[in-house]
């Protein structure tokens, strides 16, 4: 019989397409999955954003590997309360974007007081904060298209939401 942590592990691995060293997991789009009385794995997902193109490539994929680990009913739900917020990125999934050449978001405050002001993005290449924004819109909406000045170097920094 099949375990519901193999039916998680199984949606907590695939990738996200616009971002491919990021898993959903680690992304923070996966909100739950569960079993239905009827058997049925019930997987829960948050868009990064309503309009985010990728989230039928998702569904699609974490369909065909909950029903490749062996389920034979899947349903994917989009669960859009609370919105996603980049705070849901797990260290590892930071610690990839920087790895692969993305500068990732910092974290934002959901405390009282003052707000936290970030004047610079440090370059995922050199790791110099000598950088400056080039265009507030980068390959995916998502992102923000960076240049650093130190190694003059072009990055994309991951949009805090």
């Amino acid at each position: 019989m099949l375990s519901l942590d193999e039916a998680r592990a199984a949606a907590a691995a695939v990738l996200d397409p616009e971002l491919p060293v990021l898993s959903i997991a680690d992304l923070g789009i996966l909100r739950d999955v569960a079993m239905a009385d009827d058997g049925r794995v019930v997987v829960s997902i948050t868009p990064t954003y309503s309009g985010c193109p990728a989230m039928d490539v998702i569904r699609r994929d974490v369909e065909d590997a909950v029903h490749a680990a062996g389920f034979d009913r899947v349903e994917v739900r989009t669960v859009l309360s609370p919105a996603w917020t980049t705070d849901w990125l797990t260290e590892s999934g930071r610690q990839a974007l920087q790895d692969y050449g993305i500068a990732p978001p910092s974290r934002r405050t959901t405390s009282t007081g003052p707000v936290a002001l970030s004047l610079s993005v440090r370059c995922p290449q050199c790791g110099s904060p000598d950088t400056r924004e080039s265009s507030r819109f980068g390959s995916t909406a998502c992102k923000s298209l960076w240049v650093c000045n130190a190694c003059r170097e072009p990055f994309d920094h991951m949009k805090a939401i």
